[in-house]
């Protein structure tokens, strides 16, 4: 099961997710999608947080508000992070993760550590958390199946691109073809 939530703090809402367990960890690193950032608690046990950014969005991209959104729900669920003070959370995006066969259930690291940035979270915030929690969503979702019509659907879109411009080439060329010809 996924827990998803939805950060509505700006106008241009976004989707925050994350896995149950260990375990549901493993498919969330696995199924991930490029447009996502994974959140975690730095040196310490925590859930993997995920927010979804929009289309074209990179992660210098994500909103304050939304930043600091992703790192309270990560904070919170962290054993140890949710009783401690001043806080770092790591955040990267998802290409960023790499997972080997020698690690732990869970576990990831890094591909370039300078793509790998933090916040640091003070304390902790009812109101934010209290936020999240009412737009709190349990599914049971096929993660395969959706980023196989993720990546059918950018597929599509840039053989479309690619069509346009074939189309474009050509009628440039028609109507070079047809200056010439006047000439």
């Amino acid at each position: 099961m996924v827990f998803y939530f939805t950060s509505s703090v700006i106008p241009a809402a976004y989707s925050i997710y994350m896995g149950k367990d260990k375990y549901e960890n493993e498919d969330l690193i696995k199924y991930g999608w490029p447009e996502d950032i994974w959140f975690h608690v730095d040196k310490l046990s925590s859930a993997h947080v995920y927010l979804r950014l929009h289309k074209g969005q990179t992660v210098d991209d994500i909103p304050k508000e939304v930043l600091i959104d992703c790192a309270h729900l990560v904070k919170a669920n962290s054993i140890q992070g949710c009783k401690m003070n001043n806080i770092n959370v790591v955040y990267t995006p998802w290409t960023n993760l790499k997972k080997t066969a020698d690690m732990d259930v869970g576990q990831i690291g890094f591909h370039r550590q300078k793509d790998v940035r933090t916040v640091t979270v003070e304390k902790k915030m009812n109101e934010i958390l209290n936020r999240l929690e009412k737009t709190k969503v349990e599914r049971f979702p096929d993660l395969a199946a959706e980023k196989e019509a993720r990546d059918r659907e950018e597929r599509n879109e840039k053989k479309a691109q690619i069509q346009e411009m074939k189309r474009k080439e050509k009628e440039e060329m028609k109507k070079k073809k047809e200056m010439e010809d006047l000439r």
